[in-house]
């Protein structure tokens, strides 16, 4: 009889998160499959977790899911855990998971931590709807190509950044969503220097120079979706930011103006009034 595969979330800070489950399951497993063994050595000896650790990351699953796969199909059951949260987002598991689902294996889900739930619910910004994005692009033009994207989404948006890229992050977001979009800085989370913040970009922006906000620690921003903007309106927008990627902002309007019928100031007003939403 094949064993199973346990996506087991772990604390993302304060290790008195992990759940009582949690423990049992990796206590029990065969093996525990870890995106880094020496991060996830600390949690297991806290918790006097004994199981074998093995390296599962982005740079070797290609190579080692076939071989888990098939410990699993022997028998043995595997769990599968991130350095910190809910494996998969944004951590590496979905080849070992599909992978699993394609030979039949049970996987089982130990829910528990995850950053992006956890910076939501204290944002206090709408939870109903939301996108997570993960980690922006590293260079400045590919990073404002994603968040013009984004220009006229009415979703709540979070991203993942890292301390040396957030101000560079913030300031994109600024140039491109407008001064006054509200966002929520979480920096830390369940740490003992956790550090929430929720302002407008432009003010997030100064409170990150001047080191208000600490540049440092791994952080969530959660941005407010687009406002009042119709249907329509939306279309235009989507329109005007795919010939943007292509074209001058001037030459990106002229077209959109005779592809929608809309005037060409309409357009330009349009872009401006979604950037200061």
């Amino acid at each position: 009889m094949s064993g199973s595969l346990y996506i087991v979330a772990t604390p993302i800070g304060n290790l008195s998160d992990i759940s009582e489950r949690a423990i049992e399951v990796l206590k029990q497993s065969d093996l525990i499959a870890a995106e880094d063994t020496r991060h996830s050595k600390i949690l297991l000896e806290q918790f006097n977790i004994k199981t074998k650790l093995k390296s599962y990351h982005e740079h070797n699953e290609r190579k080692f899911t076939s071989q888990l796969i098939q410990q699993i199909i022997d028998g043995k059951s595997i769990a599968l855990i991130s350095d910190a949260g809910t494996p998969l987002i944004n951590d590496p598991g979905y080849k070992l998971v599909t992978a699993a689902h394609h030979n039949q294996i049970k996987v089982i889900p130990i829910p528990g931590p995850s950053a992006v739930i956890t910076a939501l619910s204290v944002s206090g910004l709408p939870t109903s709807k939301f996108i997570f994005e993960g980690y922006l692009p590293v260079k400045e033009q590919a990073r404002k190509k994603c968040l013009q994207q984004l220009i006229s989404e009415p979703r709540t948006l979070v991203f993942y950044e890292a301390p040396h890229r957030i101000l560079e992050s913030i300031e994109d977001m600024q140039d491109v969503f407008g001064s006054n979009r509200r966002v929520t800085v979480a920096r830390e989370l369940t740490k003992q220097y956790e550090q929430i913040v929720i302002d407008s970009l432009s003010v997030i922006k100064n409170k990150l120079i001047n080191e208000e906000i600490k540049i440092k620690g791994e952080f969530v921003i959660v941005v407010e979706g687009a406002k009042n903007i119709s249907v329509s309106d939306i279309e235009v927008l989507r329109i005007n930011q795919i010939l943007s990627e292509k074209l001058s902002p001037k030459d990106a309007a002229g077209l959109t103006s005779r592809i929608t019928s809309k005037k060409k100031n309409e357009v330009y007003q349009m872009v401006l009034k979604a950037r200061k939403k």
